[in-house]
C-alpha cells in the first residue's frame, strides 16, 4: 500500500502495517530511514534561491517525520500534522498559533493539568484571558462566548475523571463565534475517535502515550484541516521545535502495533472496570465505556472504542487511604503517564479545578491497564483495596 493511498478500504491494522512508507521509495526496506539532518545541499544557487526542492531544512521536516505525518493524516482525515518534542509542546504550539494578546480562550476545567499550567501562566502573561468551562456544558458553551473568543479547547473524555464531551454541539457553537475548536484526543486516539470528522478543526495527541506505547519516548502530534493547516504550520517552523528523527521513527513503529495493543487494552480495562463495580471498598468507576457512567450515550454516539486508561472512586477516607492502596500494589507501579505496555496507578487531585470538582465520595485513583494478564491485575488491585479498608 503505496504512501500516497490512505487504504481506507482496507481494514485497520492492515492500515496501520502500511500506512506511511512505501518500501520501493527507498530500495525496497520495509521501514523508511531514519535521516538525521539539519543542513540540506542546493544543486544550484538559483534552487537555493527559491528553495524550490522538497526539503530545505531539518526543522522543516525530512523523510522521517514525512513518514509518520502521511500516516497519521491518513488517519485523522487530515491536511497536515506536525510532530513536536512531547504532548505538552503538541499543546502549546497550537495555541499560540491561534492566540494573541487580547484574545479569549475557553478550555474545559477537567483538562490535561500542564495544559491548565501552560494556560494560567504563559498564556496570561502574553495577554489572553483564559475562562474554564464545564465540561458537561455541550452547546450552551455559546453563552460563554465572547467576541475576542478565537480558541475553545476540548479533551474527552476529561483527564482523570473522564467526563464526555458533546463535541459536536461544542464545536458548532464555537464555530458560529468564529473560534477554532481544538481538541486533545490522546484517550482514544484516531482509532476510535476521529475529532475532525465531528467539527473539530484541530486534534492534538501525546504520542507518549498509544502511539509510542513503549514509556520510552516523548513526542507530540498535532493535525490540523484544511483551514487550519497554513496557519499552525507557519508556527510550527517559526518556533523550530521539531521531533528529533529516531522519536518520530520508534512513534512510527509504534504506530504499526496500536491497534493490536489498544483491542488489549480496551478489552482488560472493561473487564476490570465492571469487576470492580462489584468490589467491596469501591463507590463508583469512572469509565465511560460502563453503561453506568454518565457519559456512556454519548461515548457510544460518537466512539467506536475505549482505551485502557480509566479512574476508580474508592467508598471513604482520605490521602492515608489512598497511599495504602497505591503501595500495596505490586504489579502496577506509581507513576505518572500512560499508554505504554506496563500499569501503573496514581492519586487523582482535583483542587487546581474551579467549575468541575465534583462531588466523590473518596480518594479517586486513576488505573492505567497495561497488557499484563487480567487475573493478576484483579488479584493485585483486590489486594490494595483491601489494604486501603485495613
Amino acid at each position: 500500500m503505496a504512501r500516497s493511498s490512505s487504504g481506507r478500504d482496507k481494514g485497520v491494522n492492515t492500515r496501520l502495517a502500511h500506512l506511511g512508507n512505501d518500501p520501493h521509495d527507498f530500495f525496497g526496506f520495509v521501514n523508511p530511514p531514519v535521516v538525521h539532518a539539519s543542513t540540506v545541499l542546493f544543486p544550484d544557487a538559483a534552487t537555493m534561491a527559491s528553495r524550490n526542492q522538497k526539503y530545505t531544512y531539518g526543522t522543516r521536516g525530512t523523510p522521517t517525520s514525512d513518514a509518520l505525518a502521511d500516516a497519521v493524516n491518513a488517519l485523522e482525515g487530515s491536511a497536515g500534522t506536525i510532530i513536536v518534542p512531547s504532548g505538552l509542546a503538541a499543546v502549546f504550539v497550537p495555541l499560540m498559533a491561534f492566540l494573541s494578546a487580547g484574545d479569549h480562550a475557553l478550555i474545559v476545567d477537567s483538562v490535561y493539568a500542564p495544559t491548565r499550567m501552560f494556560a494560567n501562566t504563559m498564556l496570561k502573561r502574553w495577554g489572553v484571558e483564559v475562562d474554564y468551562y464545564d465540561p458537561l456544558i455541550g452547546g450552551g458553551i455559546a453563552a460563554l462566548m465572547k467576541p475576542n473568543t478565537k480558541v475553545v479547547f476540548t479533551e474527552s473524555p476529561g483527564s482523570n475523571t473522564f467526563e464526555m464531551q458533546d463535541i459536536p454541539a461544542i464545536a458548532a457553537a464555537a464555530h458560529a463565534g468564529g473560534a477554532v475548536v481544538m481538541m486533545d484526543n490522546t484517550w482514544a486516539t484516531p482509532l476510535y475517535f476521529k475529532p475532525l470528522d465531528h467539527g473539530v478543526d484541530i486534534s492534538i495527541h501525546a504520542a507518549t502515550k498509544y502511539p509510542a506505547g513503549h514509556s520510552d519516548v516523548l513526542a507530540g502530534l498535532v493535525s490540523a484541516n484544511e483551514a487550519t493547516w497554513k496557519r499552525l504550520w507557519d508556527t510550527f517552523v517559526s518556533l523550530g521545535i521539531p521531533a528529533g528523527p529516531d522519536d518520530a521513527y520508534q512513534v512510527l513503529r509504534g504506530l504499526r502495533t496500536m491497534g493490536v495493543r489498544l483491542e488489549r487494552h480496551q478489552r482488560s480495562a472493561l473487564d476490570i472496570a465492571r469487576w470492580l463495580e462489584g468490589q467491596p471498598g469501591v463507590a463508583r468507576v469512572l469509565h465511560p465505556g460502563l453503561e453506568s457512567h454518565p457519559g456512556h450515550a454519548l461515548w457510544k454516539r460518537d466512539f467506536c472504542g475505549a482505551s485502557g486508561i480509566f479512574s476508580v472512586v474508592l467508598d471513604a477516607g482520605g490521602q492515608k487511604e489512598a497511599h495504602a492502596f497505591l503501595d500495596a500494589l505490586e504489579i502496577f507501579g506509581l507513576g505518572y503517564s500512560w499508554g505504554g505496555y506496563e500499569s501503573l496507578a496514581v492519586l487523582v487531585n482535583l483542587s487546581d479545578r474551579t467549575v468541575a470538582r465534583g462531588s466523590y465520595e473518596g480518594p479517586i485513583i486513576r488505573l492505567q491497564i497495561g497488557l499484563e494478564d487480567v487475573a493478576d491485575l484483579k488479584a493485585d488491585i483486590g489486594k490494595a483495596l483491601a489494604a486501603a479498608r485495613a
